[in-house]
């Protein structure tokens, strides 16, 4: 293990699964690697692997959804970072309904937002995609907190790179 993997290792931080569509083609991924780059005006900035279906899917949709889980949806964690789209509906397997631009919103979240995609960035295995907040939900919000990065070690990917 790298010095720095040791660091990396230390930190706790909300995962959130993050959903795009075009067209009738959905797709949804597990996300770690995300956070809130700006104030005014509000930016949020989500990676998504280059090897995940979503990156392909999201490469191409002008808005994305961020949905923050809550610490007792292990299973909604389980089913969008330990399923690749390439062999399951994982829409199929959940509840959700359409929300802006027809991006899939999980009614198990504990909060959601959509983002217009502004930008975005090749970063290494992961591309980053700048998002301008613009519908915003939080009123599924339930006491115990959110699921985190160490709440979801045991899940094994998916679509590994």
């Amino acid at each position: 293990m790298s010095r720095f993997d040791a660091f990396s290792a230390l930190l706790d931080y909300p995962v959130y699964v993050v959903t795009a569509a075009v067209g009738e083609e959905r797709a949804g991924c597990l996300v770690g690697f995300a956070g809130q780059n700006s104030l005014q005006p509000p930016r949020f900035t989500v990676w998504i692997s280059k090897a995940n279906r979503t990156y392909a899917v999201a490469s191409r949709s002008q808005v994305l959804v961020v949905h923050l889980l809550p610490a007792r949806r292990h299973d909604l964690a389980e089913l969008f970072g330990g399923r690749t789209g390439d062999q399951v509906d994982k829409f199929a397997a959940t509840e959700w309904e359409p929300g802006p631009g027809g991006v899939p919103v999980l009614t198990g979240a504990m909060a959601w937002f959509a983002g217009h995609v502004l930008a975005q960035a090749d970063w290494g295995d992961h591309v980053g995609f700048l998002l301008a907040p613009f519908a915003i939900t939080t009123e599924s919000h339930t006491s115990g907190g959110s699921l985190t990065l160490h709440d979801v070690k045991d899940i094994d990917a998916g679509h590994p790179a």
